[in-house]
């Protein structure tokens, strides 16, 4: 993970979705040294989008912040949310498009929490990860934000046992049209082809199961 941007990633419950995209709590983050703020929250603009769920409670709301130190930005999202579950993390970005700040992005923002099977060694598991599903996952369905957090370390306690946090971004028409979604352009069997291969590729990872997928909308405030 040498030479990756580092940032802190929270799930959170019985949150105050308003509070998070209010600027009281910007500031209050830009005061601990928070250089970013995303947040990811689960609202009427994304329901009927893929939802499963590994955590007893379905998650809320997900923010990622850069910069601050860990401990402080744990107690100010704690003002905001009844439980929060975090992981320090390290982040690619296979597809990083322009995004707009300080407003919703047009998109159906799925973020996903995996988990590495017990049986698949972890450096065997982030190679297929990173080297084999990527591409697949990019080629098969029509996002066209691409973005990968390797857990470096739980900030909480994590008995689920998180390793990556995935979000993708697709066009709104995803939430209802599994051809959006999937950029199959109407085609059915080339909707049928990529499905399976996708479902393949998830299998070799395990996230066919014990996976969290939460559709959101995002928002992006620089906080410095």
């Amino acid at each position: 993970m040498t030479g990756l941007p580092m940032r802190l990633i929270a799930a959170l419950w019985d949150v105050d979705a308003d509070a998070l995209r209010d600027e009281r709590l910007h500031a209050a983050l830009a005061a601990l040294g928070a250089t970013r703020l995303q947040v990811n929250v689960c609202d009427d603009d994304a329901r009927g989008g893929l939802a499963m769920n590994h955590f007893e409670q379905p998650i809320e709301a997900v923010v990622a912040v850069t910069g601050g130190d860990s401990a402080d930005v744990l107690a100010a999202l704690g003002g905001v949310a009844g439980t929060v579950q975090a992981w320090r993390t390290a982040l690619r970005a296979p597809l990083d498009p322009d995004l707009p700040v300080g407003e919703r992005v047009d998109a159906l923002a799925n973020v996903a929490f995996l988990r590495r099977p017990d049986d698949l060694a972890y450096d065997e598991w982030r190679r297929r990860w990173l080297d084999d599903h990527t591409p697949v996952a990019i080629d098969t369905q029509a996002t066209f934000g691409y973005y990968q957090n390797i857990v470096a370390e739980p900030l909480t306690d994590d008995p689920t046992g998180v390793v990556a946090i995935v979000e993708e971004l697709f066009p709104m028409e995803a939430i209802s049209d599994v051809h959006a979604f999937y950029g199959s352009g109407g085609d059915r069997d080339e909707l049928n082809r990529r499905i399976t291969a996708m479902l393949a590729s998830v299998s070799r990872i395990g996230a066919e199961k014990n996976i969290d997928v939460v559709p959101t909308s995002r928002y992006d405030y620089p906080l410095s």
